[in-house]
């Protein structure tokens, strides 16, 4: 070292220096610093130093310059090496103010690991250069400033520490958490005293970010700051960027903690976004104005299982999609507004994320969406829109299987659901909401099946995953409407199938509805108000399917008014359905159904089934456990009861209930609307032959005493004789009854009637009358004087008689007591006259033109007194059969 014109001097005030130049050249210092963990060792070495015009006092800054070389401190003499940081300062210094020039060459970051180690708990490498002007000053107005600043850090590192070897890690080497090939800073200013940073530009390229978390739900990023005591609160950065780029970026996100179910089994995320590409101008933090920004990159579902670099095989790396943004973004407050561009996102990637409550697996989904995106963080809350076109295509969702296992049965797919001028908007204090111009779902299956145990498949689509379904459920909240405000301009169903499969069936049921195409018309979930359905396909190949009419499917409880018609179903498919709950097979037939189902706003419902089978024809006898304990013959009535004489079922099964209760199902009712049809056949067939009407045809109604019909009696005539004209397959048997205790009056009223009336022919014969002539009504005089003639010619034990033995004269209606009283009425006359009834109901519909072969008079019947009938009248009891 050298001095050159030193001066000193004596004052007054004190000692004066001065000299013209200090050399120091060719210094070298050591630098051990044992409080580290590890210890520091640092070496500069080529120190070279000149300072000028030096004067104690300090008169004006003195211009200096210096310049070395730093490195790690060798392990021996031997081992030092040329190798190392260049640096040069530059400029002039006071003791109240500094300003120079800065320049670092090829600084290794690691030489100050031990400094690092004591924060961070990553291995920092790397190579850094700079320059930049350096500012300061003390006193009333301090300043500590670089300007003009650029720098670059070449080949930068954050590599975390390998995991235990028992330890399940995505990766087992030293990984790169962080990598960047380079880094490139420009023309930036920092103000270190007002907290000021000027970003003129900044470039990043081949950039690289593993992200993971464990089982624990621990973030690798939580674990690189070591824990340390809180630093005093300082004020906020600011910050202002006139430009910054990044090229050919990737991330790489391992996530084996999705979920935070209890019990559930997290299936890891891994995702990889490569190829990153993004832009920022004019951005400043905080601020109000408009910065342009523009981020471009793929993104796939990483199927590489830990790979130990930050730059996988594009094997690895399957099923990508691709985003773009261009847009403006602002800091103060937070908002950004730009177009959006999303291509075939594999939104299956994210299924642990979303999945975990329901029983499904969702093997494999792409997103894509092509519009306007606007967000803003408000003071309330978050505000968001967005305006564009949005694609959910080539969707596969199966049943989700346990744990380890493959993905269990397909349960719903579709090509594309393109939902045309989408708008979405989202206010603080208010409820969200979407409005779509149009949609369209293409080439769309479901797949229902009952199962072995009679359960359908989509009873548990729902439910919680098996571990947390084994909790107990909460109760059920009161239905408060749809979270979001719906509103579809219309929406096309196209090209369509569904597949139901009946494993509880043995043999098993297989049928399909395809060739599904319609539409649905507008709706909206604010009001009631329903969209026109208008739905075409195939039922099993063979039967065409029409539904029409109007719903809201997004109006609670549901806004519905539907008729659905099925056209020539083959029914020979059933037979293992008609084999287990009807005992029979099904040889051949057609079915045709007409529908229709109104829900109200209260939530009641009717509906109306007409079912029409043609000809329905049963097969051989199967022997089922579950079949109808009928005997055999009311099945096959009940069949031969509903069909015309054209073979042709036509039914009616109305239904009607509320689906607000619980206990309600449609298909429960109408089965057991169909099981009564069966019920019927056997206890009250003649309701099934009246057509489900109140009439009673079951017996014909006589006046009492007689054989003559009543008024009813030929009404029901009429009606049973148009009934089984309908159906050629049915026989009847006419069984007639009477009472002789209960008939007795009216049958000896009934007998004097008709021995008047014969006496009035015997009379009109003698005068001269045809023999089918037709006898006016008696008068009461031509009445009474045939009572008369009667009871002159009877010989009655009972007769008044005068002292001389001769018969008195008494009234007439006394005449007419005696003569009834002497009619003889008992079980003989009483058999006589159920004959006599059934005869008459036989020749009646014989005469309406049923043949006589299909019908059978039975022996008659006689109500025996003391009977518990009192709705017992006179009639004539059918019976109906097949054979």
């Amino acid at each position: 070292a050298s001095a050159a014109a030193t001066t000193p001097a004596r004052s007054d005030d004190g000692w004066r220096i001065s000299a013209e130049q200090i050399t120091v050249a060719g210094a070298r210092i050591d630098w051990r610093d044992a409080a580290t963990q590890p210890a520091a060792a640092l070496r500069v070495d080529g120190l070279d130093l000149s300072v000028q015009k030096l004067r104690w006092p300090v008169e004006a800054p003195a211009p200096l310059k210096l310049s070395g070389r730093l490195a790690a401190l060798p392990a021996s003499e031997a081992a030092a090496s040329s190798d190392g940081a260049r640096f040069t300062l530059q400029g002039q210094a006071s003791d109240r103010t500094a300003q120079a020039t800065l320049e670092v060459q090829a600084f290794e970051l690691k030489w100050l690991a031990p400094y690092l180690a004591q924060s961070l708990s990553v291995a920092v490498d790397g190579r850094v250069s700079l320059a930049t002007t350096l500012d300061w000053a003390r006193g009333e107005q301090p300043r500590l400033a670089l300007s003009q600043l650029s720098a670059s850090v070449q080949t930068l590192q954050l590599n975390e520490a390998a995991p235990p070897r028992n330890t399940k890690s995505p990766s087992r080497n030293n990984a790169a958490a962080v990598a960047v090939a380079s880094i490139a800073l420009a023309d930036s200013n920092v103000d270190l005293l007002a907290h000021r940073l000027r970003v003129g530009s900044l470039k990043l390229e081949r950039p690289a970010l593993r992200i993971s978390r464990n089982r624990a739900g621990v973030w690798n990023l939580q674990t690189w700051a070591r824990p340390s005591q809180p630093a005093a609160p300082s004020a906020a950065w600011q910050v202002e960027i006139g430009e910054a780029q990044l090229s050919q970026g990737d991330l790489r996100l391992h996530d084996e903690h999705p979920n935070d179910t209890a019990g559930a089994a997290n299936e890891p995320v891994r995702l990889a976004a490569s190829g990153i590409s993004a832009s920022v101008r004019g951005l400043a933090w905080p601020g109000a104005t408009w910065a342009r920004t523009q981020l471009q990159f793929r993104l796939a579902a990483d199927t590489a299982s830990g790979a130990s670099t930050t730059k996988p095989s594009a094997k690895a790396v399957v099923q990508s999609g691709h985003i773009d943004w261009n847009g403006q973004l602002a800091t103060a407050p937070l908002q950004a507004h730009g177009t959006l561009r999303v291509e075939r996102v594999p939104v299956h990637a994210f299924e642990p994320y979303f999945g975990s409550g329901l029983n499904l697996a969702l093997l494999r989904a792409e997103a894509s969406w092509r519009g306007d995106i606007a967000v803003a963080q408000r003071s309330q809350g978050l505000e968001a829109n967005a305006r564009g076109d949005a694609l959910l295509g080539d969707v596969h969702v199966h049943e989700r299987a346990a744990a380890n296992a493959p993905a269990g049965d397909e349960l719903l797919s579709w090509q594309s659901l393109a939902l045309r001028g989408l708008q979405f908007a989202l206010k603080p204090g208010s409820k969200p909401s979407l409005d779509i111009r149009q949609a369209a779902l293409t080439d769309f299956y479901s797949r229902l099946v009952i199962s072995e145990q009679g359960r359908l498949n989509l009873r548990d689509v729902g439910a919680a995953a098996p571990a947390a379904a084994a909790s107990a459920p909460a109760p059920a909240a009161p239905a408060q409407g749809l979270p979001i405000d719906i509103a579809v301009g219309g929406t096309q169903l196209i090209n369509g199938k569904v597949d139901f499969t009946d494993r509880f069936i043995k043999p098993n049921y297989s049928a399909a509805l395809s060739e599904l195409n319609g539409k649905l018309g507008a709706f909206n979930s604010t009001s009631r108000e329903m969209a026109t359905l208008d739905l075409r396909g195939r039922a099993a190949g063979t039967a065409l399917l029409e539904i029409s009419g109007a719903v809201n499917p997004t109006a609670q409880p549901l806004a519905l008014d539907i008729r659905a018609k099925a056209t020539d179903l083959e029914l020979a498919p059933l037979s293992p359905y008609a084999g287990r709950y009807a005992g029979y097979a099904i040889e051949r037939g057609k079915l045709s159904m007409d529908v229709s189902y109104k829900i109200d706003p209260d939530g009641k419902l009717e509906a109306k089934n007409q079912v029409i089978l043609n000809p329905l024809t049963f097969g051989d006898k199967i022997e089922s456990a579950d079949a109808t304990k009928l005997p055999v013959l009311p099945v096959l009535l009940a069949v031969a009861l509903l069909k015309d004489r054209n073979g042709v079922i036509d039914i009616n099964l109305p239904v009607s209930g509320s689906i607000n209760d619980p206990q309600f199902s449609i298909f429960g009712i109408v089965l057991k609307i169909i099981g009564n049809l069966l019920v019927k056949a056997l206890t009250a067939p003649f309701a099934l032959l009246a057509g489900g009407g109140s009439d009673d045809l079951s017996f014909v109604a006589f006046e009492p005493g007689t054989a003559t019909l009543t008024d009813a009696g030929r009404s029901t005539i009429d009606k049973v004789a148009k009934a089984l004209g309908d159906r050629p397959a049915l026989k009847m048997t006419v069984t007639g009854s009477s009472d002789p205790v209960s008939e007795r009056e009216a049958a000896q009223k009934a007998a004097l009637e008709a021995r008047v009336q014969a006496e009035q022919r015997r009379e009109a014969l003698r005068n001269g009358a045809a023999s089918d002539a037709t006898l006016p009504p008696l008068t009461a005089v031509q009445r009474e004087a045939l009572v008369k003639r009667l009871y002159a010619d009877a010989t009655l034990p009972n007769k008044p008689r005068n002292l001389i033995g001769l018969a008195k004269d008494i009234p007439a209606a006394e005449m007419e007591v005696l003569l009834r009283n002497a009619t003889l009425v008992n079980n003989e006359t009483a058999r006589v006259l159920a004959l006599q009834r059934g005869l008459a109901v036989r020749d009646a519909l014989i005469a309406k033109g049923l043949p006589s072969e299909r019908l059978f008079v039975a022996a008659p019947k006689l109500r025996a007194s003391g009977e518990d009938d009192a709705a017992w009248t006179p009639r004539v009891q059918l019976a109906l059969s097949t054979n």
